[in-house]
């Protein structure tokens, strides 16, 4: 939720701002089940590091401030900086429709390239990681990219399809694997040593992702299964102190060898169309944008197997907070962090987005139906009161809370606790409930008439 109310300044001295960050990351990994954590925060001036924990809890193996984590969906924004760098040399354009540099995507000729890296082309998802583990690019994006769920530029739905083209653009433009366009381009003048999902033999110390089962306090370790495919949308392992450099690269502060303060303003620039619902209040080229008063931070989440990762940018001062942990439980933890880094250190980022408030509409079986995302299908039943439960391929149904203006909140069954869920949408003309977009992706409805 915006706020206008400025974040105070701090008058602690530098030692004691890591102390406070170090006891309070200590804490926190302890209450919420998490092995291994990593903090780094730049503000005026000054990078502070902080660790905890263990990288695997089956070795006691510690976390140290150069171990690498699994990144999740963070490696988006590392891949559409390469394209932006692209789009700098000359050798891309945005405005370019991404069958240009893309042959599967030819038959969709009104896709642009800003389209591509802000999830406003329209693409499905994508399959499952293992459904695809066999894939080469091509086929991919030949089987699971070619049928939109909405027209190009008319709605946002999150899509690792889009990042698996938006990683064929960059091999098809620079001759090189996008491993070794995103190591050469963006990670070494980062100062960032690379680390990929895909190592045989990892080049630097790497965090295993775990299980935290809050119930029964057990923690196990988990085994990552991103197809080699969806490298360029999950792939990357790097540190806190890696994404604060990546972070002040986004703010214009990093390399200008990386990326120029004109370039790091465009990845900003909110896209038109492109309204994430509750992953954050805009999105840019590959970012997400989260206002807070007159300010806006970009960043980007990352949640892979048994690991969960944050990054926050703003530039107008420079600051810039990154977070990884290993284990599930992590996402948790950097929300309550989040919210301490204004009494520790001045620093006050944007708020998750919480349940909403006022009274919900219990009784809307309009929006019970079949909705479709590729090979994603959720399914909205109602009861004989209107309460709504949504299945995804069949799983277990969550229930739902609806309000007016159609937005919902999920319900965790085994908690009953709420958490923003996405909105059903009604068709301009006739006014129809005809899709539901449900954590940023974008499902139309299949038993319309």
């Amino acid at each position: 939720m915006p706020y206008a109310t400025p974040a105070p300044v701090t008058t602690r001295q530098p030692t004691q701002i890591r102390r406070l960050l170090q006891e309070r990351l200590d804490t926190l990994a302890r209450a919420h089940q998490v092995p291994g954590a990593q903090l780094a925060l730049h503000t005026g001036g000054v990078t502070y590091a902080v660790h905890t924990g263990v990288a695997d809890a089956a070795t006691g193996e510690p976390v140290g401030s150069g171990t690498a984590v699994p990144l999740g969906s963070v490696t988006k924004v590392y891949t559409a900086a390469v394209v932006m760098l692209l789009v700098a040399d000359g050798d891309v354009s945005l405005t370019d429709p991404v069958g240009t540099y893309v042959p599967e995507l030819a038959r969709l000729p009104r896709t642009t390239v800003r389209q591509l890296l802000s999830h406003t082309a329209g693409l499905p998802t994508g399959p499952d990681s293992d459904d695809a583990a066999a894939l080469t690019p091509a086929r991919y994006l030949s089987g699971h990219a070619t049928a939109t769920v909405c027209p190009p530029g008319t709605g946002f739905s999150y899509s690792n399809a889009g990042y698996v083209a938006a990683g064929r653009l960059v091999e098809e433009v620079t001759g090189m694997s996008w491993q070794e366009a995103v190591r050469a381009f963006l990670l070494e003048p980062l100062g960032t040593a690379p680390a990929f999902l895909t190592d045989a033999v990892p080049a630097r110390p790497v965090a295993r992702g775990h299980s935290a089962n809050a119930l029964t306090g057990r923690v196990r370790p988990v085994q990552q299964t991103l197809a080699p495919v969806e490298a360029p949308a999950g792939a990357l392992l790097a540190s806190a102190l890696d994404l604060v450099a990546l972070g002040r690269a986004l703010t214009g502060e990093g390399p200008r060898t990386v990326l120029t303060e004109e370039d790091a303003a465009e990845m900003r620039r909110p896209v038109p169309g492109a309204h994430p619902g509750v992953l954050a209040d805009a999105w840019g080229l590959g970012l997400a944008l989260f206002q807070d008063g007159g300010r806006q931070w970009c960043g980007h989440d990352g949640n892979a197997q048994g690991t969960s990762c944050f990054l926050r940018a703003e530039p107008d001062s420079g600051e810039v907070v990154a977070f990884t942990s290993n284990a599930n439980s992590g996402t948790a933890l950097w929300h309550e962090l989040a919210d301490d880094l204004d009494r520790i250190a001045g620093v006050r980022v944007p708020p998750a987005p919480g349940p909403r408030d006022g009274a919900p509409v219990r009784a809307l079986p309009q929006c019970a139906g079949t909705y479709r995302n590729g090979t994603v299908d959720y399914r909205v039943t109602a009861d004989e009161q209107g309460s709504l439960t949504l299945s995804v391929n069949g799983d277990s149904p969550a229930p739902l809370v609806c309000h007016p203006d159609l937005s919902c909140d999920l319900v965790d069954p085994a908690t009953g606790r709420r958490v923003p869920g996405g909105r059903f949408l009604r068709d301009p003309d006739t006014g129809a409930i005809d899709r539901l977009q449900i954590s940023g992706r974008m499902a139309r409805r299949t038993d319309l008439g």
